[in-house]
């Protein structure tokens, strides 16, 4: 191809950080350039975390959460080692030390050093060598909000992952906050444009809850594809289908349609770890086929479901499928000969 296949993935937490460490693999010339080619990676990520090490390091120096794209940054590292083994060393011990992470405590350092979260983020990268582009969605130290159903308003993406109830809004404070450049710039150059795995409220909403990112999605020529949790999450999303998952996503980015496509696992998981799920309220995303496509939107599925005792989406499988929509999103936009 001309040049490399363009994928910008929207999200947080784990699943964003599963798809880029498949996606990484394909950052470098392989045998068969058409089948197999080089794709170029932006993550934009969330920064509503508030708990654990993270939320400690927002609290006493008011930076944003470092958690979440330090996972990205580890993923996507290009030395998979010593260094990013060492980011994600978590100290067991020592007043103020116990708990949080090397990799945070670097950001904050460099942060303060440097005076800007994202320019951080940028020498961090460098570090580690990492085989694509991170933004975090906002500069701006924000926020979590959720109504309940019953009209509770719960404050914090700790308190609102806790609830269990489900979530009829979820909104950032401050309301207002501008995206990076680079980010909308990342947006409007995509091939395709993903969101997802994730946490529906506390992960990807949060990041099309910022001013000009929903709009700069629709503008863009890109595909763009929903890649669906596996399993509910209790509270949050417990009972929501498939097509109830797109709803949230088309009602908080404005109320028009956003996602082309859904990808979801059609892997059996076995009767035993769907017991273990059902003890802890979450079970399998029902996938409502009529009602997505009544919503004007595709319908992909495939085995994502990676082998083992836990329910987790397999990087290298998901990664293939991502890089099959943006083939199939560039064969679209290239002029023919």
């Amino acid at each position: 191809m001309a040049e490399p296949l363009r994928v910008v993935s929207i999200g947080g937490g784990h699943g964003l950080s599963a798809l880029l460490s498949g996606l990484k693999n394909f950052t470098h010339p392989r045998a068969d350039p058409r089948k197999d080619p080089i794709i170029d990676i932006t993550a934009i990520v969330t920064v509503t975390d508030d708990g654990g090490s993270s939320g400690r390091l927002r609290r006493e120096f008011d930076v944003l959460p470092p958690g979440d794209i330090r996972n990205c940054m580890v993923a996507l590292s290009e030395d998979g080692a010593l260094l990013s083994r060492l980011f994600q060393y978590r100290f067991r011990a020592g007043r103020g030390l116990r708990g949080h992470s090397f990799g945070n405590l670097f950001l904050t350092a460099l942060t303060d050093i440097t005076g800007d979260f994202t320019d951080a983020v940028r020498n961090s990268a460098e570090v580690l060598n990492i085989a694509g582009c991170i933004f975090p969605c906002t500069r701006a130290n924000v926020a979590l909000e959720a109504v309940l159903e019953d009209g509770t308003i719960v404050s914090g993406e700790t308190r609102i992952s806790r609830a269990r109830q489900r979530i009829r809004r979820i909104r950032l404070r401050p309301a207002r906050v501008r995206p990076l450049k680079e980010a909308l710039d990342a947006i409007a150059r995509a091939d395709l444009i993903t969101m997802g795995p994730g946490s529906l409220f506390t992960s990807v909403i949060p990041n099309l809850l910022v001013s000009g990112i929903p709009a700069a999605i629709r503008r863009s020529p890109a595909l763009k594809a929903y890649f669906m949790n596996l399993m509910s999450q209790p509270g949050e999303t417990t009972n929501f289908t498939a097509s109830e998952h797109v709803a949230a996503l088309h009602d908080h980015a404005g109320g028009e349609r956003l996602v082309d496509c859904v990808v979801m696992s059609n892997s059996r998981i076995s009767p035993a770890v769907r017991r273990l799920y059902a003890a802890g309220n979450a079970a399998p995303v029902v996938c409502d086929e009529d009602a997505i496509r009544r919503a004007g939107v595709d319908l992909l599925q495939a085995d994502l479901l990676q082998r083992g005792s836990k329910v987790r989406h397999d990087p290298a499988a998901i990664a293939r499928v991502a890089v099959d929509l943006a083939l199939r999103a560039r064969s679209l936009t290239e002029p023919r000969a």
